[in-house]
């Protein structure tokens, strides 16, 4: 499902999706930045995702359109690599809640907090990206 309006707001760092159904999302750029489906993110196969760490404070310094299929969001911290198609952005909203308790329970298992930086978490860039 395409975005009827797509709104980024800086100071309270969310992006704003709204629909042709009347519903509206608003998506954390921190959960944005975490889940991101870049390789970097989620790795090249199962079980080689990259917990994400330190990511509260990051912004959408820039957000493009790919096309007629996606948005690129540019983060603060130098992320650019992951491209959210439409059908993907609408997941996140349908499922905010469940994919951030998620990312806050690997967070938990792992012994790592949410605000920790990402060289404390031993997350580690693949070279290729």
């Amino acid at each position: 499902m395409i975005p009827t309006n797509i709104l980024v707001h800086q100071q309270s760092k969310v992006l704003e999706l709204s629909y042709s159904n009347g519903n509206t999302y608003r998506l954390p750029f921190e959960f944005l930045r975490v889940v991101s489906p870049s390789a970097e993110v989620q790795g090249h196969g199962p079980g080689q995702e990259t917990l994400q760490t330190g990511k509260r404070e990051v912004l959408i310094a820039n957000l493009e359109q790919v096309g007629r299929y996606a948005l690129k969001p540019s983060f603060s911290d130098g992320h650019d690599s992951g491209l959210y198609t439409w059908d993907f952005l609408y997941f996140l909203c349908e499922n905010h809640e469940q994919l951030w308790q998620e990312h806050l329970d690997k967070l938990a298992a792992a012994g790592l907090e949410r605000d920790a930086p990402m060289n404390a978490a031993g997350g580690q860039s693949c070279g290729s990206h």
